[in-house]
């Protein structure tokens, strides 16, 4: 079946999606909004969150289903996955390396939406038939917008959900994963298949429970074996990083084109690209992080709002810096194919990138191996997302189905061209943001001014359960979480 027009047309509507005049923009905006609003909140609490999410962990004594840390490792395991290693390279591919810059401040700004939206998934969450807790941009758009627009805006981020997640969450990560392994270890591509979907549904059919076990030992292990290989390479080369970083933040402003004269010479193909591959990597704004949050044992929404937070910084400024850096200062971002004259291609420049600069085949290995464990942890989170999603639209009864064909599915990604499902992803994840992102500007009120409510009284994020029930007793916003009643916000 030719499918080449709709790919094309698919193509087109991504690219007017994510172009300079609605998301780009809309994302840029909300995260500045918000990061006046909550007085940069994610500049001044980020070591207190990171401190509760990575070593604190938990809420002992707090009602959900998963611990803090687990939640976070479950958004973790969705957001790192290919945007980390090829969506990097894409970006800096087409939009050259100072497309690096607006990655960074797409996760800086960033910040603040995936605070809000996290904050606003555990506040209003609510438990389904099975007992477990469910919430996100489906249940608080919804919620806190009480009218036909909340509820159109919930229904619309349900359904876009529900398709992307058999996209960027299953057949595109499948499918980078097959490639790999039959170009790095001749694994032939159904093998890689049949071994994925029996995972994937050993995993799935525990639930959140099991998931959260998983990415909590499998996401800190891979996120420290892919950075201690980019930082090898960085040392190696640490002549090069400051050259390297002056590159970036000068090309941010000129849009320099790798390979002269190409493309991205216009400085707007190096903000496109950036913020788009930004968000394509830690899906801040998205909503979907929101999700995976809204199961956690916490003992107030700002407190898992801001674990969840550090999310983004893991993923952009850690991860992705590591991957942009090894890309610019080894050069491979400029470089040619030998036999075709043309740019290398993003899907094999960071692969490239490492291959100079580790001895031997070190570097090549640890990108594979990377990819594999990078695209099955996410895999794994943006089931739970398809699945939560599925039970707002269809009820509980439908879970159980989702998770059996959402593994069924891991075999087509891994077996088939994904062009036009790579098209489709990008439409379905803008979708996603669009209503997500108007919620959070109308909640924004709601959102700065309980969170102002809570760090008035524990700024370090160091009370206990206990504390935090004492001190907000009264609070008419606090009890009706406790008791998942629904107090509509006022307007602000």
């Amino acid at each position: 079946m030719d499918l080449t027009g709709l790919q094309t047309a698919l193509e087109t509507l991504s690219g007017w999606i994510w172009g300079p005049w609605l998301l780009i923009p809309l994302l840029l905006g909300t995260g500045l909004y918000l990061t006046i609003r909550l007085g940069g909140l994610q500049f001044i609490r980020l070591g207190s969150a990171l401190r509760l999410g990575l070593f604190t962990r938990k809420d002992p004594g707090s009602d959900g289903d998963i611990s803090q840390f687990q939640a976070l490792t479950t958004a973790l395991a969705a957001t790192v996955g290919t945007g980390n290693i090829v969506g990097v390279a894409t970006a800096i591919g087409i939009g050259g390396p100072g497309a690096l810059f607006w990655m960074w401040i797409t996760g800086l700004l960033g910040m603040a939406s995936k605070y809000s939206e996290t904050f606003l998934g555990v506040r209003y969450r609510k438990t389904d038939d099975a007992g477990e807790k469910s919430g996100g941009p489906q249940y608080y758009l919804e919620r806190g917008i009480p009218n036909r627009f909340g509820k159109f805006l919930a229904l619309f981020f349900a359904i876009a959900a529900v398709f992307a997640c058999f996209g960027i969450g299953n057949m595109t990560q499948g499918n980078s994963i097959a490639t790999n392994m039959e170009n790095s270890f001749s694994v032939p591509t159904w093998v890689t298949g049949l071994v994925l979907t029996a995972f994937a549904l050993a995993v799935l059919v525990g639930g959140i429970k099991s998931i959260g076990r998983v990415t909590a030992g499998l996401v800190p292990v891979m996120i420290i074996f892919y950075v201690l290989g980019a930082l090898y390479i960085l040392i190696a080369n640490i002549g090069d990083v400051p050259a390297a970083f002056g590159l970036i933040f000068t090309d941010a402003f000129t849009g320099t084109a790798p390979i002269g004269g190409f493309a991205g010479s216009a400085i707007i193909i190096a903000v496109q690209f950036g913020v788009a591959r930004g968000i394509f990597s830690n899906e801040s704004g998205m909503g979907s992080a929101a999700i995976a949050a809204a199961a956690a044992k916490t003992s107030h929404p700002v407190r898992q709002g801001l674990v969840s937070m550090t999310q983004t910084f893991i993923d952009t400024i850690i991860v992705v810096t590591c991957t942009g850096l090894v890309i610019v200062t080894t050069g491979v971002w400029n470089m040619t194919d030998p036999e075709t004259g043309e740019q290398i291609s993003a899907a094999l420049m960071t692969g490239e990138a490492f291959s100079h600069g580790l001895p031997g085949e070190w570097g090549h290995y640890i990108v594979t191996i990377g990819l594999v464990l990078f695209a099955g942890s996410t895999i794994l989170g943006w089931s739970y997302y398809g699945e939560r999603n599925i039970e707002r639209l269809l009820g509980r009864r439908a879970v159980m189905p989702f998770r059996v064909l959402f593994s069924l599915v891991v075999f087509i990604g891994c077996t088939v061209q994904l062009g036009v499902v790579w098209a489709f992803s990008d439409v379905m994840n803008g979708l996603m943001a669009l209503p997500n992102l108007i919620g959070l500007l109308v909640l924004s009120g709601l959102v700065a001014r309980e969170t102002k409510k809570y760090l008035d009284n524990d700024p370090k994020l160091r009370a206990t359960t206990d504390e935090v029930n004492a001190f907000m007793a009264g609070d008419k916003d606090f009890e009706a979480w406790k008791t998942q009643a629904i107090i509509l916000p006022k307007r602000n």
